[in-house]
């Protein structure tokens, strides 16, 4: 079993920054690829960025030049750098992985880490 655990979110003023990290634990070979969602009340789960197993990273054009995502495979670990944030990104993020078990890939979602960013 794969399970995905996030960590770093919070409460922090518009224009601050945040870093979130995910760890992959349990069975698998690899990781295929692995990213952030968001959900805010009211609104249904969007993409935030993903990053595959070569580096590639894709972002929503909302958080582009103010978030990063990198990856580092040797922990398993993915990370998303906020910066400049705004009272538009808070939401549930979540973290999920697409990642390949013995004949077959399997896509896992974490249990979500709440950022709030007041005005």
């Amino acid at each position: 079993q794969v399970q995905l655990v996030e960590s770093g979110g919070g409460l922090v003023q518009a224009g601050g920054s945040l870093r979130l990290s995910c760890v992959a634990s349990g069975r698998f070979l690899s990781i295929v690829a692995i990213g952030w969602y968001r959900q805010a009340p009211g609104k249904q789960r969007e993409l935030v960025a993903t990053i595959g197993s070569a580096g590639s990273t894709n972002y929503a054009d909302s958080v582009k030049g103010r978030f990063t995502i990198s990856r580092d495979n040797a922990k398993n670990t993915v990370y998303l750098q906020m910066n400049s944030l705004k009272p538009e990104d808070t939401a549930v993020y979540y973290c999920n992985a697409v990642v390949r078990v013995v004949a077959k890939s399997v896509d896992v979602w974490g249990q979500g880490t709440q950022v709030t960013v007041s005005s």
